[in-house]
């Protein structure tokens, strides 16, 4: 497990928001093409309480200044396990207020919809968007809480940089539901 800490995103950001910034500007400090990663969300002050030497390992035993939630990173996703396969293998301890993913995958502009040929399968479709001109490579972070509230943020390769990077709670819905799933084992 490693504590994912940065210079922060903007305080005025939720506490969500904020864990959805932070983990996204984790992900862009390890480089591109990198696999999936999970998180844990934990309320810090609940963790600092309840668990103080692991608050102190992850760093969070010092000053008053820590964000309200503390993403930390899970085990690897084991290799050629499929994401929802995988995610539908996960329960938490009631001590996880939330969860979030960090994935990249390739994404086509809406404009191309039109030209997807029917009748592709999953690895077709797959292979055809890798061909495509137009394709672009986004990095996806999602986290959900416990009680619905769900964040995203998306940074696109081409404009790998903070100030482009996009947030809202229903950019990848797909995805934020299944990580919700995984509080309703």
């Amino acid at each position: 497990m490693s504590n994912v800490s940065s210079s922060g995103p903007p305080m005025a950001a939720s506490p969500l928001t904020r864990a959805v910034l932070e983990i996204d500007e984790y992900a862009s400090g390890l480089g591109w093409d990198q696999p999936a990663r999970l998180f844990a969300l934990v309320d810090t002050a609940r963790l600092r309480t309840q668990e103080p030497g692991l608050a102190a390992q992850l760093g969070l035993d010092g000053g008053e200044a820590a964000a309200p939630l503390t993403p930390v990173e899970q085990d690897e996703i084991p290799a050629g396990t499929a994401l929802d396969e995988f995610l539908g293998t996960i329960a938490w301890p009631d001590a996880v207020a939330g969860c979030a993913l960090t994935v990249e995958r390739l994404m086509l502009p809406p404009s191309a919809e039109s030209s997807v040929p029917d009748g592709l399968d999953e690895a077709a479709l797959a292979k055809w968007v890798a061909r495509h001109p137009d394709r672009q490579e986004v990095r996806m972070t999602v986290a959900v809480l416990r009680d619905g509230a769900r964040e995203s943020a998306l940074r696109l390769r081409e404009k790998d940089s903070p100030n482009e990077v996009l947030t809202g709670a229903d950019l990848v819905p797909g995805l934020a539901e299944a990580l919700t799933a995984t509080f309703e084992a």
